[in-house]
């Protein structure tokens, strides 16, 4: 326990120690090769422990508590691996749909791409997004633009429920392995609210990935490429006859199935004509026939009046195809250094299977190459994962709101349905950097020492302006005034100069904004706000750990996939018995929780609790 200024000074000293070494040596390092390293042949059953479920279920979930991972391990190999697999008969009926806080209405549908945009087309029809324009008076489009602005910050609301809803399913759902494809299909085929602006299209896609998780490939590309939120995210809309956009062609060809340097320019500009007339109206895929090039198109040698669907079956149709998917479900689930000979072996299994996905990944986690000593511990979580795997551990039944989940997440360089360009997020070695190592270490004191510096902010305004503003319109300003600079005189004299004018205003956009944050806090439903109800002392009670060192060790084991050496364990074994003043738990119960958090808190600063 801390009994003084010292001792917090002590504390603080070796959790930054432990960071700079962590910094330091954050790298994956190879390990002796013990003969499995690039077989695909099963593991046997007697080469199956509580280690290698442990791993396995790392890799197919985010972990768990010491219950689940028996759990796995009990099943045995085979089943264990089918159990997490093939899923499907597993019931999630309990798990609950997203509950949507009422925010749309039909005039939000089409919603214009910018406040520009939707003010040229009140002035072109009196009306945009579903209101009139004033037949007179002053600010006639100010509801009009009040209502943009309301939906941009609405909308950005509503999608961080909608990632605490996805982190409880990550964190609950019985089938992990569904839940991890979805996660890994997001960063896949990434598109972010900052464009698509419609946590409806988001979560519809979410439910997308998460249907054809580990499904048919070819299938998730179709739904995928049908998608209103892609749709909307690569500009569909501008690919027309005689005009064609290139952004979706583009993508899907390098970021989505072959990879740069398996087509050409032409045959980028060839596919963009087959796509063309695809494009959404509102939640609904539609195929403007008015706006498809029906003329004949040649792509990658192929030639022909081709559809959407053609195109996709002939980008599927290349062996680049196959081990491009293959590259990344493996970078993913067993290692960024790639072996091409295994690369060649899984992608010809998943071809001959017409890209169904469960027979590769069945492959892959019962191969002596996954649980090799190389690929054992050498994935680096991202954030999400990093965050989830933490709760699991815990033994946590719900996201608490205390760190917030998208404030922690996004501190560690990643933010659910934030993307941060249409390639995703790099991921591996990118997730680790001294300063993002150190946001890891205080997202693990922030959830074990909760305090108001950590209650999110998510509904405050993310403009100071507009707080400014606020303060000024409760004092009785008007709206003028409330809205000019504040700089002293200047401001006055600019407000008098301007109030003739200012009448005679057709919106004030400024205003348009400290409304539409107004009234999108007002509707949308906050997040619930709890810290995590840990009990670490019962949890050590419990273990039937009797002294410090045991105490240690169960910590270590339950709490890192990659266990440290001796030198770090004695340490923490001394660390724990100079701050409880005994070596025996059982004389230390009633003062143990500070001390156990300050050792879990060093245990997670470690580098190897950044891998699984």
């Amino acid at each position: 326990m801390i009994k003084n200024k010292i001792d917090i000074k002590i504390f603080i000293n070796i959790v930054f120690i432990f960071l700079l070494f962590s910094c330091l040596s954050m790298k994956v390092i190879a390990k002796e090769n013990n003969g499995w390293q690039g077989n695909i042949n099963p593991i046997t059953s007697e080469d199956w422990t509580l280690s290698k479920a442990t791993h396995l279920l790392e890799r197919a979930g985010f972990g768990g508590n010491p219950e689940e991972i028996l759990f796995i391990y009990k099943l045995g190999l085979i089943k264990a691996v089918e159990y997490l697999v093939y899923y499907e008969n597993i019931s999630t009926n309990h798990m609950q749909d997203f509950d949507e806080s009422d925010i749309h209405d039909p005039g939000l549908i089409n919603f214009p791409p910018s406040r520009p945009a939707t003010t040229k087309l009140a002035k072109e029809t009196g009306e945009a997004l579903g209101i009139k324009v004033k037949k007179s008076g002053n600010r006639r489009m100010q509801p009009i633009v009040n209502k943009f602005f309301f939906w941009l910050r609405a909308s950005k609301l509503e999608t961080q429920r909608v990632a605490y809803w996805w982190a409880d399913r990550m964190l609950n759902s019985p089938r992990p392995l569904e839940e991890k494809m979805t996660l890994f299909w997001h960063n896949h085929f990434a598109n972010n609210e900052s464009k698509v602006r419609d946590y409806r299209k988001l979560l519809l896609q979410n439910k997308t990935f998460r249907l054809h998780a580990t499904g048919n490939f070819r299938n998730l590309l179709v739904a995928t490429a049908k998608d209103p939120a892609m749709l909307y995210f690569l500009d569909a809309g501008q690919n027309v006859k005689g005009a064609p956009n290139e952004n979706f062609a583009r993508e899907i060809m390098e970021l989505f199935t072959l990879g740069v340097g398996n087509y050409e320019e032409k045959d980028i500009r060839e596919a963009a004509r087959a796509f063309t007339g695809w494009d959404t109206n509102d939640l609904e895929f539609i195929v403007n026939k008015n706006k498809h090039d029906s003329n004949e198109k040649i792509i990658l040698a192929h030639t022909g009046n081709f559809t959407g669907e053609e195109v996709i079956d002939i980008l599927l149709s290349q062996d680049a195809a196959a081990k491009f998917i293959v590259k990344k479900i493996y970078k993913e689930f067993v290692n960024e250094d790639l072996d091409i000979n295994i690369i060649n072996l899984y992608a010809e299994i998943l071809k001959s299977n017409n890209y169904e996905l469960k027979p590769l990944l069945k492959t892959i986690f019962l191969s002596k190459d996954f649980y090799s000593e190389k690929n054992i511990g050498s994935h680096i979580k991202s954030p999400v994962e990093l965050v989830i795997s933490t709760y699991k551990k815990l033994g946590l039944n719900n996201t608490p709101g205390i760190p917030d989940f998208n404030q922690s997440t996004t501190a560690m360089g990643q933010t659910l349905f934030w993307p941060p360009t249409v390639a995703g997020w790099a991921g591996g070695r990118t997730w680790i950097t001294p300063a993002l190592l150190m946001e890891r270490g205080n997202f693990a004191r922030s959830f074990l020492y909760p305090d108001i510096d950590f209650i999110a902010k998510d509904f405050y305004s993310p403009d100071p302006k507009i707080i400014i503003m606020h303060d000024a319109i409760r004092k009785g300003a008007d709206i003028t005034s409330a809205t000019m600079s504040s700089n002293g005189g200047a401001s006055m004299m600019m407000a008098e100069s301007n109030m003739m004018a200012d009448r005679d205003e057709d919106f004030n956009t400024r205003y348009a904004s400290y409304k539409g944050w107004q009234m999108a806090v007002s509707k949308v439903k906050p997040i619930p706000r709890y810290a995590a109800e840990i009990n670490f002392t019962k949890m050590i009670i419990e273990s039937g750990a009797h002294n410090t060192e045991s105490t240690i060790d169960y910590l270590i084991d339950r709490f890192l996939t990659v266990k440290i050496d001796n030198n770090k364990r004695k340490m923490l074994i001394k660390f724990l018995e100079e701050n409880l003043g005994t070596t025996n738990i059982k004389d230390a119960e009633s003062y143990l929780e500070d001390s156990l958090r300050m050792v879990v808190h060093l245990i997670m600063s470690q580098p190897e609790y950044q891998l699984g």
